[in-house]
């Protein structure tokens, strides 16, 4: 199953545990209620054994600051639901403190990476034994 929204997709592989998230622009606080609401669905069947989230933040622009409450709130969510590993491709420097401090009120620095790039965030989880998809990925 795929969730896509003009500010996000979500696509869960069930196979390899892995949720693919891509998220796009200004993030406002509906999008950041609509985007936890439809996560906790789209991941329900995975929630019962480890998994990891690959969440690609090229295209995010920035974030109203009640956001950052949000999505730390989220990521508790994940981390109390076996979420192991929160893998985030970034390359700007303004959401890249946004992202630290959703990490922060979340309780996943310990869990959370960044990289710049896709093959640098896939080489990541490869090494913690996560089989990702061939390069047809939602953003391959």
């Amino acid at each position: 199953m795929s969730g896509w929204h003009l500010e996000y997709s979500i696509d869960v592989d069930r196979e390899t545990r892995i949720v693919y998230e891509k998220i796009f622009g200004v993030w406002r606080v509906s999008t950041a209620q609509n985007f936890v609401k439809d996560y906790e669905v789209e991941v329900a069947t995975l929630i019962k054994k480890p998994w990891v989230r690959l969440c690609d933040l090229t295209n995010w622009k920035t974030s109203y600051p009640e956001v950052i409450d949000i999505i730390g709130e989220h990521l508790v969510w994940c981390k109390k639901h076996k979420m192991v590993w929160s893998v985030n491709i970034i390359n700007n420097p303004v959401t890249y403190g946004q992202l630290q401090r959703m990490f922060d009120k979340g309780g996943t620095r310990e869990i959370s990476k960044t990289f710049r790039t896709r093959t640098e965030a896939e080489h990541f989880l490869r090494e913690q034994g996560f089989g990702l998809r061939p390069s047809t990925t939602p953003w391959g």
